[in-house]
C-alpha cells in the first residue's frame, strides 16, 4: 500500500494545492453554479423528461429491479463492461429515490457532465475559459444524441472531454485521473473510450513529428475511415447503408435540427454565424499574432471528424441474429461540432459573438420547450391509457412522430407509462443482445426476436398465436397525434402502421 498510498497522496495535495481547475472554481465559482443551473432548466420544465430512448433506459430499469426479485420469467442480467454506466446510476438512484427523482438526478448529471467537460476541453486547446460560446455548449448538450435518448452515449464523450482536458498538458500524476476517468468512459459507451484514447495517442505523437510530417496523422486517420468505409460497403452480410441525407449537411450544427424543419433554420444560422464569427477574426487588421498555431490543431480535427461521419455507415448489422448498431454518423456529429466549437473557441472573445449565439439559443430551447410539451401530453395520455390495464398486460406499441421529426424513438414514452403496471412485447433492448438485460427464448414478457420487436415498433408485424394476448396502443385521431387508443389483437392480424385505421377497445 505504500507506493500507492504515495501516488493518491502527491495526486489529493497537487489537485488542492496547484492544479488550475481548482483556482478556476475559486475565482467563477459563482458564475459556474448560475450557469449550472441554467442548463438545467430543461430537465426541469415539464413534468417529465422527454428524450426519445430515455424512456427504454428507465422501463428497463424497472425490469431489472423485476428480475432480481425473480419475478421477470424469461429475462436475466447478463455481465457486461460498457454502455451500462448511466443505467447502473439510474437503477441505484432508482432504488433509493424512486424512478421520478431518479430520472430527473441522473439526467441532470449527464448534462452537466457533458457541458463542463466540453468547456474543460475547449479550454484547454484554447488556453481561455470559452464562457461566449456556452450559449453553443448548452445547445448542443440537449442537441440530437441527446434528443434521441443516447444517454451513455452523451456521458461517454463528457467524461472523455474531461479526460481529454487532463491530459492536454499533463503531469505524471495526471495521468491516474486520465486512467480512471478512461475506464468510466468505457463503463458508458465505447465510442467515448476510442475517442479519448485515439486522441490522447494522437496527442502524444503530434509533438514529436517535425514540419510537415505532422500531417501524416490526420491523413492517417482519413485512410483509416476510408478502410471502414470500402470495407463495410464490399460487405452485404453487414447491411451497412448510408441513408442520412447528403453528407455535407451533417457538419455538426445538424445536431440542432430536431422535431421539425423549423429547427433547420436555427442549425443553419448557428452555423453560418459561426463561419462568419471565423472570418471576421482572420480578415481582422491587424490580425492578432499566433492566430493561425492556435486556430490549426482543432480545425484539423474538424476536418478530420468530418471526413469521419461522411463515410462511415449509418446503420450496420454485424449478425443476422444481432442487434443493430444505429445512427452512427449522426451520433458522430456531436464529436464534429466539439471540434468546431474549439476552433470557434480560439478566436478573440467578442460580445457579439455571445449576443450572436445567445439569439440561437433562445429560439432553439423555446421550440425544445413547445416540442417537448407536446411529448408530455403524449405521455399523460399512455399514463390514462395503462392504468385501466389489469397487471401484466403485454403491449405493443406503433406511434410516429410528426411529419419531419428525426426524433423517431417517441414510442419509448409509452413504455415508461407501463411501469408498474404492463410490459412492452416488443421491448427490443433484451432481445438485440447488446445491453445489459437479456431474453431467452419463450419469455411471456418480451419476444425474443430482434427482428420481430423491429416489426411490431414500425407496424409491420403479423400476430402469431403464441404472442396472445396481447394489445395494441396506437394514435387514433390523425388530427390530435397525441390521443391514443388501445385495442385487442388476434392472432393472423396485421399489426398496421399508425395511420391505419383500427377499431378501439378503449
Amino acid at each position: 500500500m505504500g507506493p500507492l498510498q504515495d501516488i493518491f497522496e502527491t495526486w489529493a495535495r497537487f489537485l488542492y494545492e496547484e492544479n488550475a481547475t481548482v483556482t478556476f472554481l475559486r475565482r467563477s465559482r459563482w458564475l459556474v453554479l448560475a450557469l449550472s443551473a441554467a442548463v438545467l432548466i430543461p430537465c426541469f420544465w415539464h413534468r417529465r423528461i422527454e428524450a426519445g430512448d430515455l424512456g427504454s433506459h428507465v422501463y428497463n430499469a424497472w425490469l431489472v429491479q423485476l428480475i432480481e426479485k425473480e419475478q421477470a420469467p424469461g429475462l436475466y442480467i447478463a455481465r457486461q463492461w460498457d454502455n451500462i454506466l448511466f443505467d447502473v446510476m439510474l437503477l441505484g438512484l432508482a432504488k433509493a429515490v424512486g424512478f421520478a427523482a431518479a430520472q430527473r438526478i441522473a439526467v441532470s448529471l449527464c448534462v452537466l457532465v457533458f457541458f463542463w467537460g466540453v468547456f474543460a476541453f475547449i479550454s484547454a486547446v484554447t488556453e481561455q475559459p470559452p464562457w461566449l460560446l456556452t450559449p453553443c455548449i448548452a445547445m448542443l448538450g440537449y442537441g440530437y444524441s441527446f434528443s434521441m435518448g443516447f444517454m451513455n452515449y452523451c456521458l461517454s464523450l463528457g467524461l472523455a472531454c474531461f479526460g481529454l482536458a487532463i491530459v492536454w498538458r499533463p503531469r505524471r500524476v495526471d495521468w491516474v485521473g486520465a486512467a480512471i476517468l478512461a475506464i468510466l468512459t468505457l463503463l458508458a459507451h465505447p465510442i467515448g473510450f476510442l475517442w479519448l484514447t485515439g486522441m490522447t495517442a494522437y496527442l502524444r505523437m503530434r509533438p514529436r513529428l517535425p514540419g510537415w510530417w505532422k500531417l501524416a496523422l490526420p491523413l492517417a486517420a482519413v485512410a483509416v475511415f476510408y478502410a471502414v468505409h470500402w470495407y463495410t460497403l464490399h460487405r452485404p452480410d453487414l447491411s451497412a447503408d448510408w441513408e442520412r441525407g447528403p453528407w455535407y449537411l451533417y457538419n455538426g450544427a445538424d445536431q440542432l435540427a430536431l422535431y421539425g424543419k423549423r429547427y433547420l433554420g436555427v442549425a443553419v444560422a448557428a452555423f453560418c454565424f459561426g463561419v462568419a464569427c471565423v472570418a471576421a477574426n482572420f480578415f481582422a487588421q491587424p490580425r492578432e499574432p499566433g492566430f493561425w498555431k492556435r486556430f490549426e490543431l482543432p480545425f484539423e480535427w474538424y476536418a478530420v471528424a468530418f471526413c469521419a461521419t461522411a463515410l462511415l455507415p449509418e446503420n450496420l448489422r454485424p449478425s443476422p441474429d444481432a442487434g443493430w448498431i444505429g445512427l452512427l454518423g449522426s451520433r458522430l456529429t456531436t464529436i464534429s461540432a466539439i471540434f468546431g466549437l474549439g476552433v470557434l473557441g480560439s478566436l478573440k472573445p467578442r460580445k457579439w459573438h455571445l449576443a450572436g449565439f445567445s439569439v440561437c439559443a433562445l429560439i432553439f430551447f423555446a421550440f425544445l420547450y413547445q416540442d417537448t410539451g407536446w411529448l408530455n401530453r403524449l405521455e399523460a395520455n399512455a399514463e390514462r391509457l395503462t392504468r385501466g390495464l389489469a397487471p401484466g398486460t403485454r403491449v405493443i406499441v406503433t406511434i410516429d412522430a410528426p411529419a419531419g421529426s428525426r426524433m423517431q424513438f417517441i414510442h419509448h414514452s409509452v413504455e415508461r407509462a407501463c411501469i408498474g403496471q404492463c410490459f412492452s412485447y416488443e421491448n427490443y433492448e433484451p432481445a438485440s443482445g447488446e445491453f445489459r438485460v437479456r431474453v431467452r427464448q419463450g419469455s411471456p414478457l418480451v419476444t425474443s426476436s430482434t427482428d420481430a420487436a423491429e416489426d411490431m415498433a414500425s407496424g409491420d408485424y403479423e400476430v402469431e398465436e403464441a404472442d396472445l394476448p396481447l394489445k395494441q396502443i396506437y394514435q387514433c385521431d390523425r388530427g390530435d397525434l397525441t390521443k391514443l387508443c388501445i385495442r385487442d389483437l388476434a392472432a393472423g392480424e396485421d399489426v398496421g402502421g399508425p395511420s391505419k385505421d383500427k377499431p378501439a377497445n378503449r
